[in-house]
């Protein structure tokens, strides 16, 4: 949601992220990661690598940033690495997350549900109807 990693992920892209091991991460590998007790989700390259008592922590960066990120991010708080990006569909992801977006995105839901489901209902009934008047 910010400009941090331009140009190589733009804003308002949503990102696929894909697990990975922790320990076979290197300098230079972009990684998504969970930031803060709020859970804020964050996507940043790795400019260092830290392995103290056995405990990975990478120092981060955005790519479009002046300076590092002021915390190290433990290996416990990485989710993976970006596989892929759709450009664009990150916003429309964002807005179905809040009110009023949540809101649209249920009742369109619904109605697509509902336009499926209901010719089916007539079909049963036309059923009906027919052996009734072959009787």
């Amino acid at each position: 949601m910010s400009g941090s990693m331009e140009p190589e992920y733009h804003v308002g892209s949503l990102i696929y992220v894909k697990g990975v091991d922790p320990t076979t991460l290197r300098q230079g590998d972009v990684i998504t990661f969970v930031a803060d007790e709020d859970n804020t989700v964050v996507t940043h390259r790795i400019i260092a690598i830290e392995n103290t008592n056995n405990t990975l922590k990478f120092r981060t960066k955005g790519d479009a940033n002046e300076v590092a990120d002021g915390a190290l991010v433990h290996n416990k708080n990485v989710l993976g690495k970006p596989a892929f990006q759709i450009p664009f569909l990150g916003y429309l992801a964002f807005y179905i997350q809040h009110p009023p977006g949540l809101y649209i995105a249920l009742v369109v839901g619904t109605l697509l549900l509902v336009a499926v489901i209901a010719p089916t209902f007539n079909k049963g009934k036309e059923k009906t109807a027919s052996k009734k008047d072959k009787k």
